[in-house]
């Protein structure tokens, strides 16, 4: 890690506060490997990832319908052996965590076969493994100092603004497809509403005229 290399007895106190919260927020970034992706699945299609897992590994799916229809798709996660270890129909949301129980390469596949007409905007996010330790505590013979404390707190901090802003962001999206959709649909019946409204009043012009227009009538005259 980048912050090894610092370690030793009182190592840390000649970092300057500048230098050591730059090496946090690069560790921060660097701490775990994930895949976070937005992506377009078309109606009646299918799109799948592959990821290579080490047995033992702690990994986590989340996902989530941003755009489409009733907002859900299929999900489905397998193993490098094909076994199925998740499994879900038309759901909108969810979050899975599993441990890999061998080496190779994990499948996760999104589904909107079941749709015919609307496509669907997904968003996941695929975490392995979980965050260091900020400071190992291999080789150290004194307790973290108050800077070491901090950064952890900071590192932390961090880590739920980044969760809340993605889910902020996701929660945002969504509104806003679902603001333009009923946008959409108020225009399309403000337009319907429009045209009714035309025909009635040509109707009820045609009808009030037949009520004051002259009738003539004939009359035949029968010859003896």
């Amino acid at each position: 890690m980048l912050l090894r290399s610092w370690q030793g007895p009182g190592a840390s106190l000649r970092l300057p506060a500048a230098a050591l919260l730059l090496l946090l927020l690069l560790n921060l970034g660097w701490s775990v490997r994930a895949s976070e992706i937005t992506f377009e699945l078309p109606d009646n299609a299918k799109q799948c990832f592959y990821e290579e897992i080490v047995q033992g590994t702690k990994c986590t799916l989340e996902f989530q319908v941003i755009t489409g229809g009733h907002y859900d798709v299929d999900c489905r996660l397998e193993d490098p052996d094909g076994v199925v270890l998740y499994k879900e129909m038309k759901k909108q949301y969810d979050s899975f965590t599993f441990t890999a129980s061998r080496n190779g390469t994990y499948k996760f596949c999104f589904s909107n076969e079941f749709s015919t007409f609307t496509h669907k905007t997904v968003y996941f996010d695929f975490q392995i493994g979980d965050d260091p330790p900020l400071f190992p505590s291999e080789n150290r013979v004194t307790a973290l100092t108050q800077m070491e404390s901090a950064c952890v707190s900071i590192h932390e901090a961090l880590k739920s603004v980044i969760d809340s802003q993605t889910h902020f962001r996701l929660r945002e999206a969504q509104g806003r497809s679902r603001a333009e959709d009923l946008n959409t649909r108020v225009a399309y019946w403000s337009v319907g509403e429009a045209i009714i409204l035309l025909v009635v009043s040509i109707g009820q012009v045609f009808l009030l005229k037949s009520f004051f227009s002259d009738k003539r009538t004939t009359t035949t005259r029968v010859g003896s």
